[in-house]
């Protein structure tokens, strides 16, 4: 196997391209919290284990030096198109915790975000948690490696981003419409009921102008926003695994898109 890897290694140069760009942009693993040694090496051991395959199906290498660093480049990006994909839709879930964060009364109170390394509302760092656990659970690092790597190999090469190049802007604008529209319905029944709480605390402000309704206010919105959230967090729950999946599915459409062209 060394001695195979040794002879194309121009061939394994450009699966380990390909999978390095997914795992730098995929979500959880392109964490700067991740080392960047342990990526090398989860990119150069995925790369080794579907280099075989690749191998034995047949990848034509261009001689040109010019042609073939076109091609690892082409390579590069088609694992940043399916990781950047991912992390858009991911990214849903700290978006949803931020639409509510002012209304509750936590507009003010930051956390650092140690995956994304900035400063994020509380609420948003809480549904990024909730979001990991459930990426988690629903075996995404596997999709990530067995859609993102294998079967990518199996339909799309480097120069299918140009022929398809239409479709993937659809589906990353499409991503990105999806992006905030599953925000919006994440956050929409505790959004939703801060409203009603703050429409409420304006009529009594207005009926009985003694009232200090704005003491009474935050921690009424604050225990009003967690009741709701514990209430429906079992339903958040499934959202977030249809989320994950939803962005699984894109790429695989885009895969089999290819694959169909291809055949």
């Amino acid at each position: 196997m060394l001695g195979t890897l040794v002879a194309d290694s121009g061939l394994f140069f450009l699966v380990f391209a390909r999978v390095l760009a997914l795992v730098e942009t995929a979500p959880l693993l392109s964490s700067d919290a991740t080392p960047q040694i342990g990526k090398i090496a989860l990119g150069f051991f995925a790369s080794f284990v579907v280099f075989p395959w690749v191998r034995e199906a047949g990848y034509p290498i261009p001689e040109s030096g010019l042609a073939y660093g076109l091609l690892a480049a082409g390579e590069a990006l088609v694992g940043i198109v399916m990781g950047f994909f991912l992390t858009l839709i991911y990214s849903g879930f700290q978006l949803a915790g931020q639409y509510y964060s002012l209304q509750m009364g936590f507009g003010a109170s930051e956390v650092f975000d140690p995956l994304a390394q900035i400063e994020i509302p509380i609420m948003g760092q809480f549904l990024n948690l909730i979001a990991m656990l459930v990426f988690l659970i629903t075996s995404g690092f596997q999709k990530v490696f067995l859609v993102g790597v294998f079967r990518s190999f199996q339909a799309m090469r480097a120069v299918d981003l140009v022929i398809h190049r239409e479709y993937i802007v659809r589906m990353v604008l499409s991503g990105t419409a999806r992006l905030f529209e599953q925000s919006l319905v994440i956050s929409l029944p505790i959004l939703g009921t801060l409203f009603l709480v703050s429409v409420t605390m304006g009529l009594l402000a207005k009926a009985a102008p003694q009232m200090n309704l704005l003491m009474l206010g935050f921690p009424l919105s604050i225990g009003t926003a967690f009741l709701v959230l514990f209430l429906t967090l079992p339903f958040l729950m499934e959202i977030f695994s249809a989320v994950v999946d939803y962005g699984f599915e894109e790429i695989l459409r885009l895969l089999t898109r290819a694959r169909e062209v291809r055949a």
